[in-house]
């Protein structure tokens, strides 16, 4: 949230810099580029993840999204570089989510991780065990490295 801000003040620093070196900075144009500022910090602003035992939910900038992980049906992955995770639930609500998030935040991911794994016993969980054992793989291994590195042993 701070890079966030740091971007938006940035830009409209930089107008209204730009604009006054020209010499054609006035009250309307500085605010117009305030606008635009608060536009930039809209798109950086990231979105808010909760979690709690058997649900998900990301609060964007306009509304909130919140699925049940214990009645997930899929969970894909799209995107190459800039990856997310698409997780749907058997009530039809949805959620996108950065991987990131899940890596940053353990808790966040074990709860997800055990929503997954009730959807899984129920069977309702049809698509993207493949991509929940990846993140497992990852989460796990770098939590292993961070107890290692820690405790002297890497």
């Amino acid at each position: 949230m701070r890079r966030a801000l740091q971007y938006s003040l940035a830009f409209v620093g930089l107008l209204m810099v730009l604009d006054w070196g020209e010499g054609s900075l006035t009250l309307p144009r500085a605010m117009l580029w305030a606008v635009l500022g608060i536009g930039v910090l809209a798109v950086f602003l990231p979105s808010r993840v909760a979690a709690g035992d058997g649900w998900l939910a990301v609060h964007g900038l306009v509304r909130e999204r919140r699925v049940r992980t214990d009645a997930l049906v899929s969970v894909r992955r799209y995107g190459g570089i800039a990856a997310h995770l698409v997780l749907r639930d058997t009530h039809g609500k949805w959620l996108e989510l950065d991987p990131r998030v899940l890596e940053a935040n353990p808790l966040i991911w074990h709860l997800l991780d055990a929503g997954a794994r009730r959807s899984l016993a129920s069977g309702t969980l049809r698509h993207g065990t493949q991509v929940l054992q990846e993140l497992t793989d990852r989460i796990d291994g770098q939590e292993a490295r961070a107890v290692l590195t820690a405790s002297g042993l890497l």
